[in-house]
């Protein structure tokens, strides 16, 4: 383990040009756009491209979403002997049987989605007797409140158990077989009910059930809020997007003047260049330590070169480049190039790229900044980098890989233009989950506990009343949601997938995935140590790769790549 290539004392605060360089915050706004466009690549089977992703959850789910299903025809079959002294309701909807796995009461095999609830908190597994014992005093006596995890277990759990028969859409929610909530104080019961509330609403939005959907929607909205519990947040935004995509679908929205544009640049945590931004590099600890193990592997492999040439697809505020800085003041540099390939917006560029010269300089780092502006990724190519044949060359991502998904086109160009460059490295950051699936049902549950993992996270490393943790949550995640949620066709380009996926796609172009170093995991270690809540942020080798998460729950891997 090489020590001399740590950055354990490395902050970013005031001193750093590149922090003192975010001056103002761009106005907080949150925008709808609204289509009713059938999803194109719903259809697509032929792309080799497209079939990995669209298959992440294919071959688990072969029903239409739209598809409506009578009750009677939603029977399940009830495992015999097993657990005789619970009676289960005598019908579950299509929408549960996305919900169920190591239910006491076993059904249909269920998808991927139901997986990820059932493992977001681990050392929970609890019998249906059991997941409430215990908590009753410590919860009801002031004690230890439910967890957001046990929370969404519970909230899950009492979804299962209610019937769909139901008149009024309010009535489901008295079911002799769920789960009493007596002993929960006031606050959790109502998260979960909220849960529970959301869930039901959903699975009314799949099913085109609407009026019924706008009922469980309009209850949601009235117990969440934008500014209460971890839960209550996500409901929040999440409930509204239910409400957008209802309004889409029944062509309640028709006035396309009316509609205000959604900038694709706004949504995603780490597309921002200003205070927000700033705040959540400071915050929260899973975002630091993807970076920092990031420039730990990228140090390790260039720390001997004379030229050293980093191509940054879709720089935001290049803050990580201060810290490889930082890392490299030592070595025998002649010069560090960065090429910036954006689409975005040019002037924030221009300013990484001025902070970045101003902090190599404090560093007498011999440095160069190039900036190339592109319409689309589909017009990327290597005559643009000016690469010079005595240079070390590296690519670095951060989460800008998912946002192609949807322009299959331009993913394929920006990868065979990085094949033809046969980098020395190539370093990719990318958001660990299923955001990408055909079916709504799974797309909404996956994003749901994402999200909510996400919001806990902010809840424990943010004040409530923290303005940036406010415009985070409504601009970013916000919108996010509402992407997922609401959106379809090319206008829905937060599709995101899981590691493997990309091992699959990256192996088209004959990328080898390398180890990453004891040293980079080290690094990643390390860096946790800064935060309070370091504990809660998990760390999960994946093969040859590291995903970072939040109290088990994954949210971001990182990985490394040469080229044959």
């Amino acid at each position: 383990m090489e020590n001399d290539y740590f950055f354990p004392s490395f902050h970013f605060g005031d001193h750093d040009p590149v922090v003192a360089g975010y001056a103002r915050d761009e106005a907080a706004s949150r925008t709808r756009s609204s289509t009713t466009k059938e999803d194109p690549f719903l259809e697509i089977d032929e792309s080799g491209f497209m079939d990995l992703f669209s298959s992440v959850f294919g071959q688990e789910n072969t029903h239409s979403d739209l598809e409506r299903k009578d009750d009677h025809d939603q029977l399940i079959m009830i495992e015999a002997g097993k657990h005789e002294d619970v009676q289960p309701p005598p019908a579950v909807s299509e929408f549960s049987r996305h919900l169920i796995k190591n239910s006491p009461v076993s059904v249909f095999p269920p998808s991927a989605s139901w997986d990820l609830l059932n493992n977001y908190g681990k050392g929970l597994r609890m019998s249906r007797d059991e997941n409430l014992n215990g908590l009753d005093d410590e919860s009801d006596a002031g004690g230890r409140r439910l967890s957001v995890d046990e929370i969404l277990r519970v909230g899950g759990e009492r979804f299962i158990q209610f019937s769909t028969k139901s008149v009024d859409g309010i009535s489901m929610f008295i079911h002799p077989y769920a789960s009493s909530l007596a002993g929960l104080s006031m606050d959790d019961a109502r998260d979960v009910e909220l849960v529970n509330l959301l869930l039901a609403a959903a699975e009314n939005v799949a099913t085109q059930r609407f009026d019924l959907a706008t009922k469980f929607i309009t209850r949601c909205l009235w117990m969440a809020s934008g500014s209460g519990s971890p839960v209550q947040r996500v409901a929040f935004y999440f409930a509204e997007a239910l409400q957008e995509k209802i309004n889409r679908e029944s062509g309640r929205i028709i006035d396309e003047k009316t509609k205000k544009p959604r900038k694709q640049e706004k949504l995603g945590l780490a597309l921002g260049t200003n205070n927000t931004f700033l705040a959540s590099h400071q915050e929260l600890p899973f975002i630091q330590v993807m970076q920092f193990a990031g420039m730990q592997t990228i140090v390790e492999h260039v720390k001997t070169s004379r030229k050293i040439h980093l191509i940054d697809l879709q720089i935001r505020s290049g803050i990580q480049w201060t810290a490889l800085m930082q890392g490299l003041s030592d070595c025998p540099i002649q010069h560090l190039k960065i090429t910036a390939v954006g689409t975005g917006d040019q002037r924030y560029v221009e300013e990484t790229g001025n902070r970045l010269l101003c902090f190599a300089q404090s560093l007498n780092l011999p440095f160069s900044f190039k900036a190339v502006y592109l319409t689309n990724m589909k017009a990327f190519n290597e005559d643009l980098l000016n690469i010079e044949a005595d240079e070390t060359v590296v690519v670095y991502s951060n989460i800008i890989l998912r946002s192609m998904i949807s322009k299959p086109d331009c993913l394929e160009n920006l990868m065979r233009t990085i094949t033809r460059l046969k980098p020395t490295l190539m370093v990719v950051t990318e958001v660990e989950a299923n955001h990408n699936s055909p079916s709504f049902v799974d797309r909404f549950i996956e994003a749901f506990l994402f999200y909510s993992a996400f919001f806990d996270c902010l809840e424990d490393c943010m004040e409530r009343n923290n303005q940036y943790r406010t415009i985070l949550e409504s601009t970013y995640l916000g919108e996010g949601i509402l992407n997922i949620v609401a959106d379809d066709g090319q206008e829905r380009f937060t599709r995101s997938v899981k590691l493997d996926v990309w091992r699959a796609f990256f192996m088209r172009f004959g990328m080898t995935e390398i180890e990453l170093s004891e040293s980079s995991r080290y690094q990643a270690s390390l860096t946790l140590k800064q935060f309070a809540q370091g504990n809660s942020c998990t760390l999960e080798s994946n093969g040859k790769g590291l995903i970072a998460g939040w109290k088990g729950t994954p949210l971001h891997s990182l990985t490394a790549w040469k080229f044959s």
